[in-house]
């Protein structure tokens, strides 16, 4: 099997491409891919695009998805389709289960719903097969991207080597489900290779971890002078993302993956 892959350039997907150097990366510009076989990582980042341009995640998540699946009507072809945590939205059940009914909030997160549900309703269509793989809070030493917006536990973690004080939203009293970016990437491919076709996927670590945890440890490794505010999240934040959350990922179990890189070492790698 080789992926055309779109989105090579984000932190999963230069990752991806990294540790499987032998797909085919499709360059920006181009809309068709090369392979019957499709990994689709392209996609806006956070809710807060509607601050600054409210048309973006409708450009980006669905509009151009679009486009690149008018290239897609051949039988035979299978996309594969990296989504978010985000989509269950707030009030679900935890953990999360992909069978759980979807309630997003905010720009980004109703987009990428609509995504799904757009990429299922072509695939009937045109009987074309495809997998939907909804990602955790991924961490990992090298996301250039990482701010109070994407990825805000790297952030903070930078911020403590730098001794520039913190927020933690409720009290630190968070949770959420981390896993490493390799091991992320292993999963991918392992859904990829192995899973049904026509399903969804929760890649996670299944397990739940205080964002306090998290903090207080890198805190600790890098032995930081910061001062660690405790404050109540912004009325935004709290409209469009959930305060606790994690997913069940009992199907990716089965297909074998094992977790490769505890949270405490991916804790580590960030801070050294």
């Amino acid at each position: 099997m080789k992926l055309s892959i779109f989105g090579s350039t984000g932190f999963i997907g230069s990752n991806y491409m990294k540790l499987y150097p032998f797909h085919i990366n499709i360059g920006r510009e181009i809309l068709k891919p090369k392979t019957n076989d499709i990994l689709y990582f392209i996609s806006t980042v956070d809710n807060y695009n509607i601050f600054d341009d409210i048309t973006k995640d409708v450009k980006v998540n669905l509009e151009l998805l679009c486009r690149v699946l008018e290239n897609c009507k051949t039988k035979g072809i299978t996309f594969n389709f990296i989504s978010s945590w985000f989509v269950y939205g707030k009030n679900c059940s935890l953990p999360a289960k992909e069978s759980y009914p979807c309630n997003p909030t905010g720009f980004y997160s109703i987009t990428k719903k609509c995504a799904e549900d757009l990429l299922i309703s072509f695939c009937n269509t045109f009987q074309v097969e495809y997998r939907i793989i909804r990602i955790c809070n991924v961490l990992g030493k090298g996301d250039r991207g990482a701010s109070s917006r994407k990825n805000a536990i790297t952030w903070m973690i930078n911020s403590l080597k730098e001794n520039k004080q913190i927020d933690l939203y409720d009290e630190g009293d968070v949770i959420r489900d981390f896993l490493h970016v390799n091991d992320v990437c292993k999963a991918i491919d392992l859904i990829c290779k192995n899973g049904k076709k026509n399903e969804i996927y929760n890649v996670s670590s299944g397990k739940p971890i205080k964002v306090s945890y998290v903090i207080e440890l890198a805190y600790k490794i890098i032995n930081s002078n910061s001062k660690v505010n405790y404050i109540k999240p912004p009325k935004f934040h709290s409209c469009v993302q959930s305060k606790d959350f994690w997913m069940d990922n009992q199907k990716l179990l089965d297909l074998g993956f094992k977790q490769s890189i505890p949270i405490e070492e991916v804790i580590k790698e960030i801070c050294l």
